[in-house]
């Protein structure tokens, strides 16, 4: 069984204050984007995950602490299969690049296996699932344009219309995501006296832009609070996003918890001018738009 799901960037992301727990509250809006994760299940005597890519996949684990494999084991468990598990992937989504690719083979993975199994799970059920293997997978699998609240995997789905143009400027220096959230911690305790934040929401210019298709307005509401603290564990990164704002993009923020940046471009005409112009800085760029669907089987 082949199956398909997205990379994802963060055209929004506001981070509340960090919990009892060691966790923080967020209020996202997720939208997934043309570069996909290939997924091949098939029936074994053993379970196995074997990994190739567009991308480097030189850091991806092959063994049982693959997001793969522990999604195929939870619907093996719910359809009584007890037998193994064979996973091929096939990465398009930068490595540790803040976009969710093991969030997106996890949900890959969840959709075939369903099939292969027959073990009909709804949609609703995979996203449950997902969330047991980590806040992005539920979006994975839904796709689209999504608001994400609590750890980012409570979903509504958000009013879009048309399509948005992004290029996306990844990077082989991985950040670690409990790193960011650390040094964004570190950041704001450096502030002497600050008001309790409280709840964290999403600006409804966002999603006033998102449903009017205006990439000028949302170009003029996208934040990520977690870009100060990827800028300062990896500073070169506001190199990258200077390179993009010289090659006239409409917005340059850092997605998710990086090294990924990510422009705004007003079509497919302007994407193709920042990837070049990125290029020509000595970026690696790609354009890609977005929504796109979430994880689905293929043929």
């Amino acid at each position: 069984m082949h199956a398909r799901a997205p990379g994802k960037i963060n055209v929004f992301f506001d981070v509340g204050d960090v919990q009892p727990d060691g966790y923080h509250d967020v209020a996202s809006v997720y939208q997934a984007v043309s570069l996909y994760e290939d997924v091949w299940v098939r029936r074994g005597e053993t379970d196995a995950v074997a990994v190739t890519g567009d991308v480097d996949v030189s850091g991806v684990p092959r063994d049982a602490s693959n997001l793969a494999v522990r999604a195929a084991r939870l619907v093996a468990a719910r359809a009584g299969y007890t037998g193994g598990i064979r996973i091929d992937i096939h990465k398009g989504v930068p490595v540790a690049g803040g976009m969710g690719g093991g969030s997106a083979d996890a949900a890959a993975t969840l959709v075939a296996v369903n099939e292969l199994l027959d073990a009909h799970l709804t949609p609703a059920q995979l996203q449950e699932l997902g969330a047991q293997l980590g806040a992005d997978v539920p979006f994975a699998v839904l796709g689209g344009t999504a608001v994400g609240t609590g750890r980012g995997d409570e979903l509504a789905t958000a009013l879009v219309r048309g399509r948005f143009d992004w290029v996306l400027a990844a990077r082989g220096d991985g950040l670690s995501t409990p790193a960011v959230y650390a040094e964004l911690d570190r950041l704001r305790a450096g502030i002497d006296i600050r008001p309790r934040r409280g709840a964290p929401s999403v600006d409804p210019a966002v999603l006033q832009a998102l449903r009017a298709g205006d990439p000028v307005a949302l170009a003029d509401a996208v934040r990520n609070d977690l870009q100060r603290a990827a800028c300062s564990l990896l500073p070169a990164l506001d190199e990258v996003l200077r390179d993009g704002d010289a090659a006239g993009a409409l917005a340059a923020f850092v997605s998710g918890s990086g090294p990924t940046v990510a422009f705004l471009a007003a079509d497919a005409e302007a994407a193709d001018q920042v990837v070049r112009g990125l290029r020509a800085a000595g970026r690696g760029a790609v354009a890609a738009y977005g929504p796109v669907p979430g994880a689905r089987v293929l043929g």
